[in-house]
């Protein structure tokens, strides 16, 4: 009998990587109350499973509404205020997820001790060990990275098992089935491949920082009701990203 059919986890320690996109659900900016506790519920299905759950977040729900005045802005303080986006958002989970009776912290890596944990790899530790939701604000606290690659780094630094892309669509296609109504899904592909192919999922210094830790990514539909959990359970879902 495989993992799915006994309902056993084939990962233990998850990073689960959710755009600030994500949380717009159909609404032009912001965050959507409605699609927060859907993704909450996502967790809870995962976390009763026994599985450790690390968790980055975007900011381009509130940066990107914020963007227009931001024409002709020095890169570096761009990047800064994204990270402050991050933050509000990270705390918005927290809330959500205390909410709902699962406990959680927000580490961030820009020094905010009013509303957030300083990131400290060890607290991280002890925190997914004893069962809560940890979740990395703030991206890497350098301006030039995207959270795509602060994923992948939180993810190697916590011993994670796999880095979850949610998206809002169902994997990763051979073009813009937008676009393309011939583009088909893969179901598994190689980082040389992603990388090659110059595939639009993740940026390139976060596909080659999991080659290079041999960290698999799953991208995924997280608005699909159960995928997370069906993933975690090592279902079809989604495509997936290995050396």
């Amino acid at each position: 009998m495989d993992n799915a059919a006994q309902g056993k986890p084939v990962y233990k320690r998850i990073l689960l990587k959710l755009s600030g996109e994500a949380l717009m659900g159909d609404d032009a900016f912001g965050i959507n109350r409605q699609v927060l506790q859907h993704m909450i519920e996502e967790i809870r299905s995962v976390l009763d499973l026994g599985v450790q759950i690390g968790i980055v977040v975007g900011g381009g729900n509130i940066f990107r509404g914020v963007a227009l005045g931001a024409t002709g802005m020095d890169r570096a303080t761009g990047d800064y205020m994204g990270m402050l986006a991050t933050v509000m958002n990270a705390m918005a989970l927290q809330d959500c997820c205390r909410n709902n009776g699962i406990e959680a912290r927000v580490q961030s890596a820009l020094h905010i001790e009013q509303v957030a944990e300083p990131y400290i790899r060890g607290k991280a530790l002890r925190h997914l060990r004893l069962g809560r939701v940890v979740i990395f604000a703030a991206g890497t606290g350098n301006p030039f990275m995207t959270t795509d690659t602060t994923a992948a780094l939180r993810g190697a630094e916590v011993g994670a098992d796999i880095v979850l892309k949610a998206t809002k669509v169902d994997g990763i296609y051979t073009a813009d089935p937008k676009k393309d109504p011939t583009a088909t899904m893969y179901d598994e592909i190689t980082f040389d491949h992603a990388l090659r192919t110059n595939l639009k999922v993740m940026d390139a210094t976060a596909f080659a920082l999991c080659r290079e830790q041999g960290l698999p990514i799953k991208v995924f539909n997280i608005n699909k009701k159960g995928a997370l959990r069906r993933v975690v359970l090592g279902e079809k879902e989604g495509t997936l990203v290995h050396s």
